[in-house]
């Protein structure tokens, strides 16, 4: 939220982790703000912060077009802390020959590291941890005056290096995500111990700001909002429905791509929550028959998107609405494109719907297990903290290769179903971030009462992660697996069942 007293100035010169930088300090309690390069100094001058960070990118420092930091920053004694491209731009802002390209490609995944312990940036760190690289350049010799305090394990890459009397410090890995294990040891050291910054945020303060915040946005008017059943948007009209009283129009729309008996359990939320919902259901076959004209990923989404968007339209004009809320993430931001600099990985049905109504999105700065734990704060563990996410355009995501038929959406529920409650009754729902039960649009020939059969393949894919920004396979024990195979495979249209447990990155939670 917005906050005049921001300790950490985030510069986004255009990684998709810019946001999870935040979040961290948010969870370490700092308040941060993310600006782009060319409004920094300017805002550093009027605001004075405790320290710096400069996040990762795509660029390479030496490309014509990679973004601009302003040197003067450098000169105004503010502790400085570059992760990846940031930690290039300070090598190279120093040495122009410290720069070389990554021989065998992108430098990408996992990686060893041997830290200096002795480092402010690395006390209470063990010798060796295990972090996150993505990068195609490296640092090949720290300029003069820098000190290395970080190595990959075979001492061949300059993984960290600092200058303490220019309070410059800098990282080749990714501090921010999951899978560097430093417990936010790294990051903390930077704000608490370098720049001496003190914690100012309380996730007891979130529902009240976003309260008012939103309230203040809005002003006299009159908002709508479309409530899925998911944690986000529920979660979201849970907390404003007192706050705007009639200001605030929640309604939902009944897709077809439902999970199964969805509507009769968002109808029982918004009843024990207090939101005055409205179902709309007599757009179910448009979004069916727009989206069977493709089998592209991004041409699903647009066409879930145009008919989505006409609803809202809709409804808007019937409510006389002026504005529209969003439960809309930094994760939905950041895939999207629409945070920063970062690059397009997947069209979100709402980000930048541009409707004509002016939009508010209060939990764009937040993430997944961030709006779980608002949703507990507010009381509504047992209706929606626990439940797994599910993507805005739902089953249609699910139907992969093969044109979205009302028949194979109902294939899609009942399994998705199936697979849930053996989850359920194993007790692993719970230990799951997310389960996608997908069906691949590929027949291949399989054997059902001694006879031929010419059917599909499902694919269950279980995932753990804190923040939707990185995932990692969550392993099912074999004798779920068998059960799970069992369950789905008694479908006279389905012969196979697959296990997908791949990473993100490479992969995407969702498969569309």
């Amino acid at each position: 939220m917005e906050n005049k007293n921001h300790q950490i100035l985030i510069i986004d010169l255009g990684s998709q982790y810019t946001q999870i930088i935040r979040r961290s300090l948010r969870y370490l309690g700092f308040h941060s703000i993310i600006l782009p390069p060319g409004d920094s100094l300017k805002w550093v001058e009027n605001n004075k912060p405790k320290g710096i960070i400069l996040s990762g990118g795509s660029a390479s420092v030496y490309d014509t077009d990679a973004p601009k930091i302003t040197e003067e920053l450098l000169s105004l004694g503010v502790p400085i802390l570059g992760i990846c491209y940031g930690m290039q731009w300070l090598a190279y802002i120093n040495d122009r020959s410290s720069i070389q390209a990554v021989k065998e490609g992108k430098s990408y995944g996992p990686v060893e590291i041997a830290v200096n312990n002795k480092s402010s940036l690395f006390q209470n760190l063990r010798d060796k941890i295990n972090a996150w690289s993505s990068h195609g350049d490296s640092v090949k010799h720290a300029p003069a005056g820098f000190e290395v305090t970080a190595t990959s394990k075979d001492g061949s890459v300059i993984e960290a290096m600092e200058c303490m009397p220019k309070k410059l410090y800098a990282v080749q890995f990714h501090p921010e995500v999951e899978q560097t294990e430093d417990e936010n040891i790294i990051l903390n050291n930077f704000a608490r111990g370098v720049c001496g910054c003190l914690q100012d945020y309380s996730k007891k303060d979130v529902i009240a700001e976003i309260g008012k915040s939103t309230k203040e946005k809005l002003g006299n008017g009159t908002a709508i909002i479309g409530v899925s059943g998911g944690v986000d948007s529920t979660t979201l009209a849970a907390i404003l429905a007192p706050v705007l009283g009639s200001q605030l129009k929640a309604f939902m729309i009944d897709t077809g791509g439902m999970r199964k008996d969805e509507i009769e359990k968002v109808k029982k939320i918004a009843e024990k929550t207090k939101i005055n919902l409205t179902v709309i259901g007599h757009y179910k076959n448009k979004f069916i028959e727009k989206i069977s004209t493709t089998i592209d990923a991004e041409g699903k989404r647009a066409k879930f998107r145009e008919v989505y968007g006409e609803v809202f339209k809709e409804v808007a004009k019937s409510y006389g609405a002026t504005h529209m809320l969003q439960g809309t993430l930094a994760t939905d931001l950041i895939e999207s494109g629409s945070a920063g600099k970062s690059a397009l990985i997947k069209t979100h049905h709402n980000v930048d719907l541009k409707l004509g109504l002016k939009e508010i999105m209060p939990l764009s700065d937040y993430f997944k297990f961030e709006v779980r734990e608002i949703a507990r704060l507010f009381g509504l563990e047992e209706l929606v903290a626990g439940r797994q996410p599910f993507p805005g355009p739902g089953l249609y995501l699910r139907v992969v290769g093969v044109p979205v038929t009302e028949e194979l959406l109902e294939i899609v529920r009942e399994a998705d179903h199936e697979v849930t409650e053996i989850l359920k009754k194993h007790q692993l729902y719970d230990k799951i971030s997310q389960t996608v039960v997908a069906l691949l649009g590929v027949n291949t020939v399989g054997v059902k009462g001694d006879g031929r059969a010419y059917g599909y393949s499902m694919v269950v894919r279980t995932v753990e992660t804190v923040d939707f920004m990185t995932v990692k396979g969550f392993y099912l024990p074999p004798p779920v697996c068998e059960e799970i195979t069992s369950a789905l495979v008694k479908h006279p249209k389905i012969v196979r069942v697959f296990y997908d447990w791949t990473t993100k990155p490479p992969a995407t939670t969702e498969f569309e």
